[in-house]
């Protein structure tokens, strides 16, 4: 699995008139991760960009590696992206995602990196695909109580082959994210530690505030099972007691087998199935066929893997609340 996002240079036009000293003197960054008093935050893709934005607030200076409305999945890291991960005051990342970004970090070695892997725990979805369901029960969402994770900088998840690395969209270990983030802040820039802790407390309860909504908001409804392009949301509908079935696996580009498409024929008539659901970021003719052939709605269920033109909402938590509000209304909640 890979992601895309470059990280936008400024031709120097005329610097030989210019002359050294006057390029040193307009310098900004004095190599020590700052620019203009701020520290500079390298982000992998959006929803580690988000992260950083809020809690970091004024203190920062947020640059992502993926540009706005890409899909995530298929970026290559250029030499002056690896570059600026080495001069960076903080670098924000899921470790397991992108290949190419891991890579760059690991050439970069820049002095404070947050893997967001380390925060929380990751698992295994991609059996769902196959028709085997990992997810939870209404009364078992699986882990709630988990909040240990926020010191566990440099816990590997490389050998998780089959790891599913979309904890995002599971509101509860997208707060245990954050204090990761949070302390990494704090660990970076000591000087503006209070404000760090203060903007994590606000984003942790803002999430939390999140995940009430989505418990309450998809009571009562009639059906468990959602169909969507890929394997985005096994977090999710382990945390709600949902049923997710993806048309392709852990990686969008896949193509569903002629078996695995015989096989979602089935479970939608057996579950009662009103909607397929597709994304904003990548092809949505094989969700569009499928819905067609089953007489059945579409709508947008949005992982969240950049903002775009198409995306329902400027940021994480108005996608989600546009994600609720589809969700309610392909299963039949009250």
């Amino acid at each position: 699995m890979n992601i895309r996002r470059l990280r936008p240079t400024t031709a120097l036009v005329g610097a030989a008139a210019l002359g050294l000293t006057t390029l040193t003197a307009c310098s900004t960054n004095a190599g020590d991760g700052r620019t203009d008093g701020k520290l500079d935050v390298v982000a992998s893709f959006y929803p580690m960009q988000f992260l950083a934005q809020r809690i970091g607030g004024n203190a920062v200076h947020v640059s992502s590696l993926t540009k706005p409305g890409v899909e995530p999945h298929d970026l290559e890291i250029s030499p002056r992206q690896t570059a600026d991960l080495s001069e960076a005051g903080l670098v924000v990342y899921l470790k397991g995602l992108q290949p190419s970004v891991d890579r760059a970090i690991a050439q970069a070695e820049p002095k404070h990196v947050a893997d967001a892997a380390s925060y929380t725990t990751l698992e295994d979805h991609g059996t769902e695909v196959e028709g085997e369901h990992g997810h939870g029960n209404e009364g078992e969402p699986g882990h709630e109580g988990e909040e240990g994770h926020d010191g566990h900088e440099g816990h590997d998840h490389s050998g998780d082959a089959a790891a599913d690395p979309h904890i995002w969209l599971d509101p509860v270990r997208y707060a245990q994210v954050a204090k990761g983030v949070g302390k990494a802040l704090e660990k970076a820039d000591p000087d503006h530690a209070a404000t760090y802790k203060k903007n994590t407390t606000a984003l942790v309860k803002e999430l939390n505030t999140l995940d009430q909504d989505f418990r309450s908001g998809l009571k009562g409804r009639s059906s468990d099972t959602f169909i969507t392009t890929h394997a985005a949301f096994g977090y999710l509908a382990e945390r709600y007691g949902l049923r997710q079935e993806a048309i392709s696996g852990l990686d969008p580009e896949s193509e569903p087998s002629p078996a695995r498409v015989k096989g979602l024929h089935a479970i939608a008539k057996k579950d009662k199935v009103n909607t397929v659901f597709f994304e904003t970021l990548v092809s949505d003719r094989t969700a569009k066929t499928l819905a067609g052939d089953l007489h059945l709605r579409t709508d947008v269920l949005d992982p969240i893997e950049g903002i775009g033109s198409k995306s329902k909402g400027d940021d994480y938590i108005q996608v989600m609340r546009a994600n609720l509000k589809a969700l309610k209304k392909a299963l039949g909640a009250k």
